[in-house]
C-alpha cells in the first residue's frame, strides 16, 4: 500500500515561492510524491495568506486545487470536538488550527505521512501515543 502525503503550509508555500528557505527540497520532494496530496482549507488559508502579494500568490495555490494536484478529503464541521480537544491537549506548544486538522487526518487515514517544516510534529502524537511520521528538511528534525 503506497502511503498518502498530508501537505502542510511551510512546503506548499516554499514549493510556490522561490526566495524561501526550503525552495529547492520542497520542490524536489514535492515532484517525487504520488498525486494527489491531501491537505485541509485551513493549510490552504495559512498558505494564501502568507503567499499575499507574492507573484505567484493565491492563484497557484488555488490552481492546485483545481488542477487535483491537492485534494481536501477533511471536513472540519465533521472533527471539530477531535480537534479542539488536539488543542487543548497541545496549548503549550502551541498547535495551529492547521496542525491540529493535520494531526486529525494522520488519525484518519492508515499510512499516512505528513510533509512538513514544523519541527512540532515531532512533538504531536496521533491516536494519543503514536509518532506522526513525517517527510521534512533534514536540519527541522
Amino acid at each position: 500500500m503506497r502511503p498518502s502525503y498530508l501537505l502542510d503550509t511551510g512546503p506548499l508555500v516554499a514549493y510556490l515561492h522561490q526566495r524561501e528557505e526550503h525552495h529547492y527540497w520542497a520542490k524536489s520532494t514535492l515532484s517525487t510524491l504520488m498525486r494527489p496530496l491531501l491537505t485541509c482549507e485551513s493549510v490552504l488559508s495559512e498558505a494564501c495568506f502568507l503567499l499575499e502579494g507574492s507573484p505567484v500568490g493565491v492563484n497557484a495555490v488555488l490552481d492546485l486545487v483545481s488542477r487535483g494536484a491537492l485534494e481536501i478529503p477533511f471536513r472540519l464541521t465533521d472533527e471539530c470536538d477531535s480537534v479542539a480537544r488536539l488543542m487543548r491537549r497541545y496549548a503549550t506548544v502551541p498547535m495551529s488550527l492547521a496542525d491540529a486538522c493535520l494531526v486529525r487526518m494522520a488519525e484518519q487515514i492508515s499510512g499516512s505521512v505528513v510533509v512538513t517544516l514544523d519541527g512540532d510534529f515531532a512533538i504531536y502524537r496521533k491516536n494519543g501515543r503514536q509518532v506522526i511520521p513525517t517527510m521534512m528538511p533534514p536540519a527541522r528534525r
